[in-house]
C-alpha cells in the first residue's frame, strides 16, 4: 500500500506514475486526498474537544474545592455535551479512516523509474539471453504428448479426480517433481536462504498484507466457512511471518525460502499456449523472499536475478530475462524481471519465474519495519521470486532433452532422481 504522505505530497507524480501501469488514477487519488483531509480535520476537532473537556474538568475541580457547587454543576453538563460530541467525532473519524483504507487498497504500487513504458507483454524489454536452443530429432513432440508416451503425467486422471488443471504425476514424473523441489531448496539454502515449511491456507489479513486482496480476489480459492484462502504462492505465508515485526538494522537482510503447492483459479482459456503444463490450477513452486534495508533492496534484486540465472545454467535450459513494462507488471510490484525458458518443441518462450521488488508497498500493509540508527521505525523493503515454478521447467526439460531413446535428465538432477533417462 502506498503511504498517504507520499500521495498527499506528490499528487501529480503519483498520478503520472500509475498511468505507466495503465491506470487513470486522478479521480481516486483526489478522493483519497479529500478523505485524508476530512479525517485530519475531524482529528483536530476531536483533539480540541478533548482539550476543552480536560480544561473543564480541572475547572470543576477548582470550583468544588472552593465550594462553588452550582457553577461546577453547570460545567459538568458542558463536559457531558463535550463527551457526546467527542464520541460522534470519533465515529466520524472511524468512517473516514475505513473509507480511506478501502480506497488506498485499490491503488497499485508505483513503478520504478527504469520500468519501460508499455501496455502489453509484447512491450517488455529483453535484457539478457543465454543458452543454445537444441535441435530436436525428427518426430519430436510437445510435452503433453511425451507424458502420454512415457506414462509420467496423467491429465485425464486429474480431470476424473478433480477437474482440468490438476494433473497427476506418476512414476518417474513424480520423482522428477520431487527431485526439482529438493534441488531448488538445496540451491536456495546453500545461497543463505533459511527454509520454512508454511501453511497452504491463509487468513484475510495475510492476503491483504502481501497485496493479493482485494486485487486478485476472484483468482483465489476461498473457503467461506472458515474465511481462509488457498495460497497462490508461498510468498503470501512466508512474507506474513514478518507482519507487525520490527527489526534492528543489523538483523537485515532476512532471506527465506519455502516449497508449497500453489492454487490459482485464473486458468481456463483454451489453445496450445495453455495446454498440458503450460497453465494449471494447482502446481508446485519453490519461492525465495527477502526483507531488506531500503538502501540495499535493488542490489538484492540483482542478486536474486543472478541466483535464478545460475539455476537455469545448471539445468542447461535456454532462457531469457525480461524487464516488465508498466502495463504487464503485477499490482504490488515496483520492478519485475520475468524469466522465460525456450520450449523447442512448442517453438515459444514459457515464463518460469518472476523476481520482484515491492519496495515499501507490502511492508506498509504488513507494518513490517526496522529501527534506524536514530531509533526511529522505518518501513523495510520486501522482495520475492520464483526459484522456481515447476510446471514449465518440467515442460522445458521434457521437450528440450527428448531424444529418440527417451528423455535425458539434466546432470545436476541425477543425484536427486536416481535415474538419468526417462524411457
Amino acid at each position: 500500500m502506498l503511504q498517504i504522505a507520499v500521495i498527499r505530497e506528490n499528487k501529480e507524480k503519483v498520478i503520472a506514475a500509475l498511468a505507466k501501469k495503465n491506470m487513470d488514477a486522478k479521480a481516486i487519488v483526489e478522493t483519497i486526498i479529500q478523505l485524508d483531509e476530512n479525517r485530519r480535520a475531524a482529528q483536530v476537532e476531536l483533539d480540541n474537544t478533548l482539550s476543552e473537556s480536560n480544561k473543564l474538568s480541572k475547572d470543576i475541580g477548582a470550583l468544588m474545592k472552593n465550594g462553588e457547587k452550582a457553577k461546577a454543576e453547570i460545567l459538568k453538563q458542558k463536559t457531558v455535551q463535550l463527551r457526546d460530541q467527542g464520541k460522534a467525532i470519533s465515529e466520524k473519524i472511524e468512517v473516514y479512516a475505513a473509507d480511506l483504507l478501502e480506497k488506498m487498497y485499490l491503488l497499485p504500487n508505483l513503478p520504478a523509474d527504469i520500468v519501460p513504458v508499455g501496455k502489453t507483454a509484447e512491450e517488455n524489454l529483453n535484457v539478457f539471453e543465454e543458452g543454445a536452443v537444441p535441435k530436436l530429432h525428427q518426430g519430436a513432440m510437445p510435452h503433453w504428448e511425451l507424458v502420454k508416451k512415457y506414462d509420467i503425467i496423467d491429465f485425464e486422471l486429474g480431470v476424473k479426480i478433480t477437474g482440468a488443471g490438476f494433473p497427476v504425476y506418476k512414476g518417474k514424473g513424480a520423482k522428477l517433481q520431487r527431485a526439482l523441489i529438493s534441488y531448488f531448496l538445496d540451491k536456495n539454502t546453500d545461497a543463505g536462504y533459511f527454509e520454512y515449511q508454511v501453511p497452504h491456507l491463509v487468513n484475510e489479513a495475510s492476503a491483504y498484507g502481501t497485496g493479493q486482496l482485494p486485487d486478485k480476489e476472484g483468482q483465489m480459492y476461498h473457503d467461506a466457512t472458515d474465511d481462509l484462502y488457498l495460497i497462490p504462492t508461498a510468498e503470501v505465508p512466508v512474507t506474513n511471518i514478518f507482519r507487525d515485526v520490527i527489526f534492528t538494522e543489523n538483523e537485515l537482510p532476512v532471506k527465506c525460502t519455502g516449497y508449497t503447492p500453489c492454487f490459482r483459479r485464473e486458468a481456463g482459456s483454451y489453445g496450445a499456449h495453455v495446454r498440458g503444463l503450460n497453465r494449471l490450477h494447482q502446481f508446485d513452486k519453490v519461492e525465495i523472499v527477502r526483507v531488506e534495508h531500503p538502501d540495499k533492496s535493488y542490489e538484492a534484486l540483482d542478486e536474486m536475478v543472478e541466483h535464478v540465472k545460475d539455476i537455469l545454467r545448471e539445468l542447461q535450459l535456454p532462457y531469457r530475462v525480461l524487464r516488465l513494462c508498466g502495463g504487464d507488471m503485477g499490482f504490488a510490484s515496483a520492478l519485475t524481471y520475468d524469466f522465460e525458458v525456450y520450449s523447442t518443441a512448442q517453438e515459444r518462450w514459457l515464463e518460469i519465474s518472476s523476481v520482484s521488488n515491492f519496495e515499501t508497498y507490502q511492508a506498509n500493509r504488513l507494518k513490517l519495519r526496522y529501527k534506524d540508527k536514530d531509533g526511529k521505525n522505518q518501513l523495510a523493503h520486501t522482495l520475492n521470486g520464483s526459484s522456481l515454478a515447476l510446471p514449465r521447467v518440467v515442460a522445458g526439460i521434457l521437450e528440450n532433452f527428448q531424444t529418440p531413446d527417451g528423455i535425458v535428465i539434466p546432470e545436476v538432477l541425477r543425484k536427486y532422481t536416481g535415474f538419468d533417462i526417462i524411457n
